[in-house]
């Protein structure tokens, strides 16, 4: 049975859900999403001989939501995984991310290798800097419409998510899912209407996401999107603060996957960034896993797969 409870660390409070006795994995979740994201993992992982903990991350469900922007740094975001090892009585353990989660258990494999005895990310690859600040950047390629740029608006994004959540999220996950319609597109923003206009709305939800599923991302939405919407803010603010570790490669052992359909490793430069993974994570255990048909919620969409190919990751570490 997964249990919850609220642990104290790195300066403010998370709340986590855990399952399971063994070797610590820490699951990360990313955008707009909870720890209700891993609940296909919690079982299997458990059964496998692994302790399973999974938090919202600051700025989301039950945990604390900083008011000030500059609390949402990849330092920060770092600073309270080490931090939840420490409190959960670990000195090291398996991280696994997802989209924004990933980057989070990329960068502590980076900065805290000591810690990470092996790093899974599925849907975003590994950040590696590139020569200018990624917003500004990619406001000349696509004009100010590319989402990073509209959520980095002040309140903005926040309101127009917030007038109807539940509808949002249900829009959100369908319009990045393996089931939604036509080619993966660039997530481009109508700057007049927002971006949930141009999203389509389901009739009938994807079998992977239920009503129940959604009725839990809503509850944990309950306190807005500013939260969530500040790691975005930050976007800037971490390509500084990791100019020191430019051109440093992941040493811990690395899993990547992702789905055919999600249109993250279809970003700007992440195709090749994708097919240089083996030499800038020397210890990559596999090629990077790809999903025939597999949208961006990649564990939900393709538990089966995904939780395979992790308990294999995880016990080839041990």
């Amino acid at each position: 049975m997964v249990q919850h409870r609220m642990v104290d660390a790195n300066g403010i409070r998370l709340h986590i859900a855990e399952e399971g006795e063994g070797p610590l994995v820490v699951l990360l979740h990313g955008f707009p999403e909870s720890w209700h994201s891993w609940h296909h993992q919690f079982g299997p992982l458990a059964e496998a001989g692994f302790r399973v903990v999974a938090p919202d991350q600051r700025g989301y469900g039950r945990s604390d939501h900083p008011d000030d922007v500059d609390a949402y740094s990849i330092m920060h975001l770092v600073g309270d995984v080490v931090g939840l090892v420490r409190a959960l009585g670990e000195d090291q353990a398996y991280v696994v991310g997802h989209d924004w989660g990933a980057p989070v258990a990329w960068h502590t494999a980076l900065l805290r290798p000591d810690m990470v005895l092996g790093v899974a990310g599925l849907s975003v690859p590994p950040p590696f800097r590139g020569t200018e600040p990624p917003l500004a950047a990619i406001d000349r390629r696509f004009g100010g419409r590319f989402y990073w740029n509209y959520f980095n608006r002040p309140g903005v994004a926040d309101a127009e998510f917030a007038k109807d959540t539940r509808t949002a999220l249900r829009k959100f996950f369908y319009s990045a899912a393996g089931e939604a319609p036509g080619e993966v597109k660039q997530p481009l923003v109508d700057l007049e209407q927002g971006w949930l206009a141009t999203m389509p709305d389901p009739e009938v939800l994807p079998q992977w996401f239920t009503e129940a599923d959604l009725d839990a991302l809503t509850e944990s939405f309950s306190k807005g999107f500013t939260g969530a919407l500040n790691w975005y803010r930050n976007l800037d603010r971490n390509w500084e603060l990791t100019a020191p570790w430019e051109g440093a490669v992941i040493t811990p052992p690395a899993l990547y996957i992702y789905g055919d359909r999600d249109p993250v490793p279809a970003f700007p430069g992440t195709p090749e960034l994708i097919a240089s993974l083996p030499e800038r994570m020397p210890d990559l255990w596999r090629e990077p896993l790809e999903l025939e048909g597999c949208g961006h919620w990649t564990q939900q969409e393709r538990p089966v797969e995904v939780n395979a190919a992790l308990i294999e990751f995880l016990t080839s570490c041990r």
